[in-house]
């Protein structure tokens, strides 16, 4: 792993590179990507029955992105995020009955079913949401950091956006004022290479180093593999201790990968099905997790079917709770508003 003191603007940190996990870490990565993906394809089949509402974005595809920072953060950093944000909420620890009841629209959801797929809080967990706005998380980040700077308290802000995003102009605002005042922020663009249904390179000019988009304002960045938890966690490892160690932001370029459309609404029909299943029979995060676990002994098959079922009773018990649980009462519509004289 590249020391947190050697890192430049231009360091790569890909596939092949990255360090082994401990046989613990590897199943507990297994677990938890494993859990996201199996919750947001049961998250797919209640929208298609009509059960969610509104729009849903899955993070089927990416898991290892999240799933690897998650191991790298210590307890009280904070995360934030854009509408692909299950996968997130999730890896944060945040209870899967509660994001589904969330999700369904229900009483007992995280924003007590008034928020819905984009917008759900836990704060108890570090999590400040799930933003709809394209780019918002780069300035919401970035003002978590600040106020950690300001009260000395040693955490970093860990703001994820995606490759799109990463063209707004507050973007840029806030790489500018993070830069300036060294805060402990780092930005992870999951780069899934297409912004809605725009391929990255159409849309972004030197699409293949967006972790150079920080240069300028002096700001390293690092190109990581996203389908490979071990190379996200050996990334987040070096540059939270950078950060952490007061030497100001950083971006983390992860290249990754989304199986379903932007959102429930989508088609897809701007890529082909062959790319699709190329990624999924060869660079899969989840595999290439459960193929290392079964080459090195730590989980047989039988093992690892059962890691998946108890995984789906989890997600059954969390789609049977959102929908049996009430919807809110018609009174929740006048709380939790700001009212001006």
């Amino acid at each position: 792993m590249t020391p947190p003191e050697a890192l430049t603007s231009a360091t790569v940190l890909e596939h092949g590179s990255a360090p082994s996990l401990t046989p613990e870490g590897e199943l507990e990565a297994y677990r938890q990507m494993l859990l996201i993906r199996r919750f947001e394809e049961k998250a797919g089949q209640l929208y298609g029955m009509g059960l969610i509402g509104g729009f849903c974005h899955l993070y089927i595809g990416q898991e290892a992105v999240v799933t690897g920072m998650q191991m790298a953060r210590e307890e009280g950093d904070q995360v934030i995020t854009a509408y692909r944000d299950h996968g997130h909420m999730l890896a944060s620890g945040m209870n899967p009955k509660g994001v589904m009841a969330e999700l369904a629209g229900r009483r007992h959801g995280y924003s007590k079913g008034k928020g819905g797929s984009m917008h759900m809080f836990s704060v108890a967990k570090n999590f400040y949401g799930g933003h709809g706005i394209v780019g918002a998380p780069a300035p919401l980040g970035t003002g978590l950091a600040l106020a950690n700077k300001y009260r000395g308290n040693d955490r970093v802000s860990l703001t994820y956006f995606g490759e799109g995003a990463a063209n707004q102009g507050q973007v840029y605002e806030s790489f500018n004022m993070a830069s300036l005042w060294k805060l402990p922020v780092i930005y992870v663009i999951e780069n899934n290479h297409y912004a809605m249904g725009t391929h990255v390179g159409r849309g972004s000019a030197l699409a293949e180093e967006l972790y150079h988009r920080g240069s300028v304002f002096g700001i390293p960045g690092m190109k990581v593999d996203g389908m490979d938890v071990r190379a996200v966690k050996a990334a987040g490892q070096a540059a939270i201790a950078r950060v952490r160690g007061g030497a100001g932001p950083m971006i983390l370029e992860m290249r990754t990968y989304r199986y379903r459309g932007h959102s429930m609404s989508d088609p897809a029909k701007y890529r082909s099905r062959e790319e699709v299943q190329e990624v999924r029979t060869q660079r899969d995060p989840i595999e290439l997790v459960g193929k290392r676990l079964n080459e090195t002994g730590i989980a047989d098959e039988d093992r690892l079917k059962q890691i998946d079922k108890d995984i789906r009773a989890i997600v059954n018990d969390a789609a049977d709770f959102a929908t049996s649980d009430p919807e809110p009462e018609a009174s929740e519509l006048y709380t939790d508003v700001v009212a001006l004289p």
